[in-house]
């Protein structure tokens, strides 16, 4: 039975791979002869050790990790992270950071609780519709810390900011694994998985090894030091085992996809359809300026948030769901991750074309 399929273009939690999604309801009442479901068995079996070293095995393929660096899978999300990263990383009390909207506002905001957040740089003069092109860096700062794709503003970084040396921190939430990536320019990069990777309640930790022996105040919770979840193999407590599995599903259908560059190439085209029409239409409007767009996050509006409701309305009577922009924003947003299909924004394109042929 092929059941009826929604185009979501919702942020996070998105779309995943009708592949990836069939694969796994296939095995969900029995993984493998295991007689039981992932969501059922012991994280210390050796059928789960093995999805997790799997896991982390074709994420290292897929993105061509070093070797001294470690793949932490932490439980928490996203906004754990902002925590986190000072906790473990803010050895001497300072740290930089560049404010390019919410969610660097948010990671910033948590970071202060624990040292001196020094503004590198920041895009709120124009409501962070552009990355800043030159960033200010102490030399006395533990690290440099982007979120590289802002999912609510819509802009990303096409090229990492000069750091002078310090170690590069990116929150990559809602760009992972979209296009290839240089591990070995970043000191840490994490990643909330329910944007581009799997289902809610995790984040990919990718730390270099020598970060890990940073002097960590002794108030730290066990849980929340990047070292304990390196030591103990991501298993210091009961991981969240079926967003690992999930995840590692996604990382191997990548891989047998077209890897990385692949990615890249069918996310730009995608891009594209999308920018192209709103460029030339009457009434639908960017909301970034051109060289800084997102490929994974498309904010636009029309001027009027009476027709942008009638537009969010009308979307979803049509088949298209969470077209509705941030609130803290309003608008429109639409999310393109990778398991988004060419036919959905082309789809869509075609109804907010129709939409503006009918209110003009």
């Amino acid at each position: 039975m092929k059941y009826q399929r929604t185009f979501n273009f919702s942020a996070g939690p998105a779309m995943m791979p009708e592949a990836v999604l069939e694969e796994i309801r296939d095995e969900m009442m029995n993984y493998r002869g295991s007689g039981m479901c992932v969501m059922e068995m012991s994280h210390r079996s050796q059928v789960f050790a093995k999805i997790l070293s799997d896991a982390e095995a074709d994420l290292r393929r897929l993105m061509s990790i070093p070797d001294n660096y470690r793949v932490l899978f932490v439980q928490g999300g996203g906004t754990l992270q902002f925590a986190m990263v000072p906790m473990n990383l803010m050895s001497t009390g300072k740290a930089c950071y560049v404010e390019t909207g919410a969610w660097s506002k948010k990671a910033i905001a948590e970071a202060k609780k624990y040292g001196e957040v020094v503004m590198g740089a920041s895009s709120a003069d124009r409501n962070f519709s552009y990355i800043p092109k030159h960033v200010e860096v102490p030399e006395d700062c533990d690290y440099v810390y982007i979120c590289e794709n802002e999912t609510i503003h819509g802009t990303t970084w096409h090229q990492l900011p000069d750091t002078r040396g310090r170690v590069l921190v990116a929150d990559q939430s809602s760009m992972f694994l979209s296009r290839p990536c240089n591990v070995s320019d970043y000191g840490l990069i994490w990643a909330g998985v329910q944007k581009n990777v799997g289902p809610a309640g995790m984040a990919v930790v990718i730390v270099r090894e020598d970060l890990l022996e940073r002097t960590v105040d002794d108030k730290v919770p066990t849980y929340l030091r990047y070292a304990v979840h390196a030591e103990h193999d991501s298993t210091y407590n009961t991981p969240n085992c079926w967003a690992i599995y999930c995840c590692g599903k996604v990382f191997r259908y990548l891989l047998e996809n077209g890897g990385l560059e692949a990615m890249a190439r069918r996310n730009e085209a995608k891009a594209k359809v999308l920018y192209d029409f709103l460029d030339s239409s009457r009434l639908f409007h960017g909301a970034v300026v051109p060289e800084d767009r997102s490929v994974m996050n498309v904010p636009f509006v029309t001027g009027s948030a009476e027709l942008d409701a009638q537009v969010i309305a009308a979307a979803k009577a049509a088949g298209f769901d969470n077209l509705k922009g941030h609130k803290s924003v309003g608008g429109l947003r639409a999310s393109i991750y990778n398991a988004m299909p060419q036919e959905g924004v082309e789809a869509l394109v075609d109804f907010l074309r129709k939409f503006e042929e009918s209110h003009s």
